[in-house]
């Protein structure tokens, strides 16, 4: 079987990375339906259209491809922080948008974030060390929104981190009934949520 190894795709044509974005995505409902360890090559390969050999070539390894899908998730949750990061508005604002855009992807990507929540702990070395320190980034996102709030008067003198992890697992675990054509929107899931721990926290 080929050597585990991280993939360096800086010198890769874009048709390349393409067919391998398309692997991430077509792979991440295979390990969601039948669980990481579950998921043989064999079941990759059918999903893909692929032969081992080909499989290979554009993801390294089955651990590497978890890994990539688990960047997916993280790569649109940073984008979605940076984009309130960039905004000048009120720390009420900031959570209001940044619960938008983490319920927005979870939408988007339901099998993506079953795998990233219920497999990360099958990545191994610098995988799992990539992750855990992209996850503790985000976290202090939050945490640093909450923080902001805090001292300007606008939220009550709560603990930040305890109440963050409330704020992620309120978001975070909507995957489980969350549904493309559910009777709510993603947004206005979002929305409610806001308003919920909003009241909660406000001094006002």
């Amino acid at each position: 079987m080929p050597r585990a190894e991280l993939i360096d795709d800086s010198r890769r044509s874009p048709k390349w990375k393409a067919r391998r974005e398309a692997i991430i995505d077509v792979s991440a409902p295979v390990f969601a339906r039948h669980g990481y360890h579950a998921t043989g090559i064999a079941e990759l390969c059918e999903a893909n259209e692929l032969g081992k050999g080909a499989l290979y070539h554009y993801i390294g390894s089955k651990e590497q491809l978890l890994a990539d899908i688990h960047d997916r998730v993280m790569d649109e949750v940073m984008e979605g922080a940076n984009r309130v990061a960039n905004a000048e508005v009120s720390s009420s604002e900031a959570l209001t948008m940044l619960g938008d855009e983490l319920i927005g992807i979870i939408a988007s990507y339901p099998d993506h974030v079953w795998v990233f929540l219920h497999e990360y702990q099958a990545l191994t070395g610098e995988r799992a060390e990539r992750f855990r320190l992209r996850r503790q980034e985000f976290e202090q996102r939050v945490e640093g929104i909450l923080t902001t709030g805090i001292r300007s008067g606008e939220f009550r003198d709560v603990d930040p981190k305890l109440t963050s992890r409330a704020w992620l697992g309120m978001h975070n675990y909507t995957y489980l009934w969350l549904k493309d054509h559910g009777p709510l929107t993603a947004h206005e899931v979002a929305s409610a949520f806001d308003d919920i721990f909003i009241r909660g926290i406000a001094t006002t």
